[in-house]
């Protein structure tokens, strides 16, 4: 009976020290204050709503969080960054992990992390593509996704919060091997062309299987779309379509080339529905409806480093976005976006 006492002991003994150690555990996390091995629950939970009080104060601080504050709620796509813009630049690099807040353009030059290395536009990560719709704005990104950037429709003890919502939309394996050739709204929704480029160099990637991708936001995750227009050239093999826009007169335009030997056969169409056939187009009309390209001038830019360059500019919310590249000819660099009050 004294073996059978003295193991009972021993039991008690080690859950007590388990239950000490937890409750020593809770107290550093919750409350540094607390000295003594035993916590309350009164207690714990002061310090809980104290963290959580801490954290709500946090994210109204003029900058960057990771995380959206208390006041949105997370249905459908997560925010990649809740942005409190200011007087002073937020600026933004583009990685393959998706964009990146820097203190400043400076950075690009002291940290390895960035690479400067300068390749053709076709093949390099950039802001391709902008379009404003719905208070927000959505960009195309060159092999990599989709980015938009939305005002926060929260409010804030019954005022609406000053501050913007990032949203990132990866392609991934499916964006990166190819280029962004078209941005429309589809459907209402936005829409990019994928193509296989070999202008400046040899790719051994095959043609996209999904040439047509969109997303949602139901989720950050980009799918393929049909558009009926576009899909004789992509059943015929041996075509490739590699440019898609609205004209400047709100219909339609794509071209299709066909690469046999050393000259390739194109032909350019219009259409005024997507739905439905283009007709096609002499080459002065197809070029002729381009959209005209607006000068980057405001007087809140600040000012870039020589060799960088402003590439559009667009409003949202109380801020004024621009994209940003380094360029060196038909070359680019380090790319991104700044975000400032207005």
């Amino acid at each position: 009976m004294k073996k059978i006492h003295t193991e009972a002991q021993r039991t008690r003994r080690t859950r007590k020290n388990e239950e000490l150690r937890f409750r020593n555990i809770i107290s550093f996390f919750f409350s540094p204050c607390l000295c003594a091995p035993r916590v309350s629950v009164r207690k714990i939970s002061r310090s809980i709503l104290t963290l959580f009080i801490l954290c709500f104060l946090i994210s109204c601080i003029p900058g960057i969080s990771n995380e959206a504050p208390a006041t949105v709620t997370l249905t459908g796509a997560l925010p990649t960054a809740i942005l409190q813009t200011g007087e002073h630049p937020l600026w933004f690099v583009l990685t393959d992990n998706g964009p990146v807040h820097i203190n400043s353009l400076d950075d690009l030059f002291f940290d390895e992390s960035y690479s400067n290395t300068l390749i053709p536009w076709t093949y390099a990560l950039h802001i391709r593509f902008l379009q404003e719709t719905n208070d927000s704005i959505v960009m195309a990104v060159n092999r990599d996704g989709f980015l938009k950037i939305s005002p926060n429709t929260a409010r804030i003890q019954g005022r609406p919060a000053s501050n913007l919502i990032l949203y990132h939309f990866p392609g991934g394996q499916y964006f990166k091997p190819y280029t962004i050739g078209g941005f429309v709204l589809y459907d209402n929704n936005p829409t990019v062309l994928l193509y296989l480029d070999n202008r400046f160099m040899d790719v051994t990637s095959p043609f996209p299987q999904s040439r047509k991708w969109t997303f949602n936001m139901n989720s950050n995750i980009t799918f393929p779309v049909r558009i009926p227009a576009l899909q004789p050239f992509f059943d015929d093999e041996g075509w490739e379509v590699d440019t898609l826009r609205i004209g400047s007169d709100g219909l339609f335009y794509y071209r299709t080339v066909r690469r046999n030997g050393t000259r390739p056969e194109i032909k350019m169409y219009r259409t005024a529905d997507l739905t439905q056939a283009g007709s096609e187009i002499p080459a002065d009309v197809f070029f002729n409806s381009a959209p005209r390209q607006n000068v980057v001038l405001h007087p809140s830019l600040p000012l870039l480093p020589e060799g960088f360059f402003y590439t559009m500019t667009a409003f949202v919310g109380d801020s004024l976005f621009a994209a940003w590249e380094e360029q060196v000819d038909f070359n680019i660099g380090a790319a991104g976006f700044m975000l400032i009050k207005r």
